[in-house]
């Protein structure tokens, strides 16, 4: 679950990171209130679950009431659906640091990520200058020790008290991300200012979706996602992943959708959206297919290899789906496994040719979608 900017600050208060001033509205008529409080300048930051906030002209700095109130206004009535923005005190800025913390899956430990520019995309720098890039890497039982914070300061070139507050800033960084069951938390930037404060000046905290029950003061409601289609899967514990091409897919298994996805992707096809149809969502196939076709999809690929996840009760699913929304899409199928006979026979009864080679029924989705069959 991705919070917003607000919501990863007020965790960084909450255990000690220095943040701006701030007030939040939900409406224009709030902003002169924020803005007497806050001070001139500031900061209009529109809090939406995207990146580029900034290049996206999201984020505005005013100088004045009026100005102010004009750019609050266009930031509410602009197409990027905003409903709340973050009025930030502006901060006299002397250098930036790019400081986040994750979880690095190969080696199971937490993984400390800065750099002494910060401001930018760490992906782009990550090719562009890697060497800039300093990693130190946490065992997850061991915790963090005072070394290790020391050895991220040296490497980033700072000494004094800036230093000092800057390993405050990580070791308390570490602690929400351990706090808060965190797959990723990131300020980007950190601040130091003219004279020598360091403080958040942005915040992101993703909280692992495995861990929401241990995180009460979160409830998953539409704000959360980009779609109905998002929101829904995520009410109904599916794994969905949205995308913007033609072939949605219904997929058994993170590694067969893996190959799935770059079959479609060498084919010349392009993925609408991804929905896990296995595991505990193999008897879910009604709800599963009603989710795709909120896409405007051209052809709805299901491939599935499963021993537990019975293939015919999921090929009756697909019956009973097809029946019930009579789906404005083809539909292809390529199940294989337990009881795949009997599916089969179901499948053909519902009116599919099911395929058995994966790369043909790929093949098949992508010549629909370019008018081939």
């Amino acid at each position: 679950m991705k919070l917003f900017e607000y919501q990863a600050k007020e965790v960084f208060a909450e255990v000690g990171v220095p943040v701006p001033k701030s007030e939040l509205i939900y409406h224009i008529k709030e902003l002169d209130a924020a803005i007497e409080s806050v001070g001139l300048p500031c900061v209009l930051k529109s809090q939406v679950l995207r990146g580029g906030r900034g290049k996206a002209g999201l984020i505005q700095v005013v100088k004045t009431i009026d100005e102010a109130r004009e750019k609050a206004r266009a930031l509410f009535n602009s197409e990027h659906q905003v409903r709340k923005i973050l009025v930030e005190q502006a901060i006299d800025i002397k250098k930036e640091i790019y400081l986040s913390i994750t979880v690095d899956p190969e080696s199971a430990k937490a993984l400390i990520i800065a750099c002494a520019d910060g401001g930018v995309e760490i992906e782009t720098l990550a090719v562009e200058a890697p060497e800039k890039i300093v990693k130190e890497y946490v065992d997850l039982d061991r915790g963090l020790s005072p070394f290790q914070v020391k050895n991220i300061l040296f490497r980033l070139g700072l000494s004094g008290d800036v230093f000092k507050q800057t390993a405050q800033v990580i070791t308390r960084l570490y602690t929400a991300f351990r706090t808060y069951d965190a797959e990723l938390i990131e300020i980007n930037p950190l601040f130091i200012t003219a004279d020598d404060k360091v403080i958040a000046g942005d915040g992101k905290l993703n909280i692992d979706d495995g861990s929401m029950h241990r995180q009460k003061g979160y409830e998953q409601t539409r704000e959360y996602f980009d779609t109905d289609a998002e929101y829904e899967a995520a009410l109904e514990g599916i794994p969905y992943l949205q995308f913007d091409g033609d072939i949605s897919l219904m997929c058994a298994g993170a590694g067969l959708t893996t190959t799935v996805y770059d079959l479609i992707h060498y084919a010349g096809g392009t993925v609408a959206n991804y929905l896990e149809f296995g595991g505990p969502n193999y008897k879910k196939a009604v709800r599963a297919m009603e989710l795709c076709l909120k896409n405007r999809c051209k052809v709805i690929l299901i491939v599935t290899f499963g021993t537990i996840a019975r293939a015919d009760v999921m090929a009756e699913g697909i019956a009973e789906a097809i029946e019930r929304l009579k789906p404005r899409v083809p539909i292809i199928t390529c199940i294989r496994g337990t009881n795949e006979e009997k599916a089969v026979e179901i499948l053909k009864g519902a009116g599919l040719e099911p395929l058995f080679d994966t790369e043909q029924a790929v093949q098949q989705a992508v010549d629909i979608c370019k008018g081939r069959a």
